[in-house]
């Protein structure tokens, strides 16, 4: 009984020996190549730029007050239309100490000369009237009393102006209220009522109370790489997918590429601006951000093949032309010189070379 199982183990062992040496040459002995085969298609080559940025109306304005003073109304917000000369706050005068003071001093002197040349002119037009003086002499007089009262009136607009921010003379022209000085719609109010706000002067660029932009006129503002600016020209098409309307591109015309690039993270890049054209049925905001897809080349209808395909050695083009039948591995190939034209990326023309009958050798199968 025991010489049957020494015999059983025995055959057990060989079996799994015979089966290790088998597994290691098949192991050994090289796999067949299996490549995926590529049809010659007809097919329109578009190659394209993607830019990023955003879109934002090419006009906007800061508008800011003439005066210095407290926002005491405020009659826009956010989101409100409004045309040229449309009122968007009031501003309540707060004199300027120094400037009240000069002021006031200027009134008083003047007034003092005003007084002074009356008094004078008097007593020039009495002796005129005796023919005591010449006519010359009380017209330089007249001339003289009409200065000093031009002048205390000046004095007294400049006291009115530092103290309420409009004179009597000044008609509908009005400091105190801020108006819009473009036609669009409001995009912002960083003030509020109680809100003291500085003119634009020598030292400062004064307080903004709103924004306002024409809303009509809609540019995308973006950049684009220095290996791909060399192919735009102002004029091109432009397509533009804004992130936060899904869906839809829009239609837009390159207007401008920037002379002068900037480095960013280590490339060069350069500003261009396209002009969109707005549906109206679609509301655009300022500052939405979007991506331009500037269309550079286009070949329509042609033989194209997928660049895998295609062998490039030096400055000459190959394929591999499959020379068995479909189902026979290994498969066999013959190498055929190939001229091509345009790429997009993933097809790319083929100009001489190739028939669309022909089977092309692609990418290596993987095994699953």
């Amino acid at each position: 009984m025991k010489k049957y199982v020494k015999i059983v183990l025995w055959c057990l062992v060989g079996a799994f020996v015979l089966y290790t040496f088998y597994f290691l040459w098949k192991q050994s002995q090289p796999k067949e190549i299996v490549y995926e085969l590529i049809v010659p298609e007809v097919r329109d080559i578009v190659k394209t730029s993607v830019a990023s940025g955003k879109v934002e109306p090419r006009d906007e304005v800061n508008i800011k007050p003439q005066i210095q003073g407290i926002i005491t109304e405020l009659y826009v917000e956010a989101g409100d239309r409004v045309k040229t000369g449309d009122a968007i706050a009031k501003v309540a005068v707060i004199p300027d100490i120094q400037a009240l003071a000069s002021a006031q001093s200027q009134v008083r002197t003047t007034n003092l000369t005003l007084e002074e040349m009356e008094r004078e002119h008097a007593r020039v037009e009495g002796l005129y009237r005796k023919g005591v003086v010449s006519k010359e002499e009380f017209e330089q007089s007249q001339n003289n009393l009409e200065k000093a009262r031009e002048n205390a009136q000046a004095a007294q607009d400049a006291l009115d102006i530092v103290t309420d921010g409009i004179s009597k003379r000044s008609g509908k022209i009005n400091t105190t209220i801020v108006r819009s000085t473009i036609t669009g719609m409001v995009l912002d109010v960083p003030v509020k009522i109680g809100t003291s706000v500085i003119n634009a002067n020598s030292y400062n660029e004064g307080t903004t109370v709103a924004t306002v932009a024409d809303m009509n006129d809609i540019i995308f503002r973006g950049s684009i790489d220095e290996t791909e600016v060399g192919k735009m020209q102002v004029g091109m098409g432009v397509n533009l997918s804004i992130g936060a309307i899904q869906g839809v591109k829009l239609p837009a015309t390159l207007e401008y590429i920037s002379p002068k690039g900037t480095e960013s993270n280590g490339a060069v890049m350069f500003e261009i601006k396209a002009a969109a054209q707005i549906p109206d049925t679609i509301v655009i905001r300022a500052g939405y951000s979007a991506n331009s897809e500037i269309e550079l080349v286009r070949r329509n209808q042609v033989l194209a093949v997928k660049e895998t395909a295609v062998e490039f050695v030096e400055d000459s083009t190959f394929v591999y032309q499959l020379t068995s039948d479909e189902a026979v591995v290994p498969q066999t190939f013959r190498k055929v010189p190939v001229e091509v034209g345009q790429s997009d990326g993933i097809y790319i023309e083929i100009l001489n070379g190739v028939t669309n009958d022909m089977k092309l050798r692609g990418n290596e199968k993987t095994e699953e």
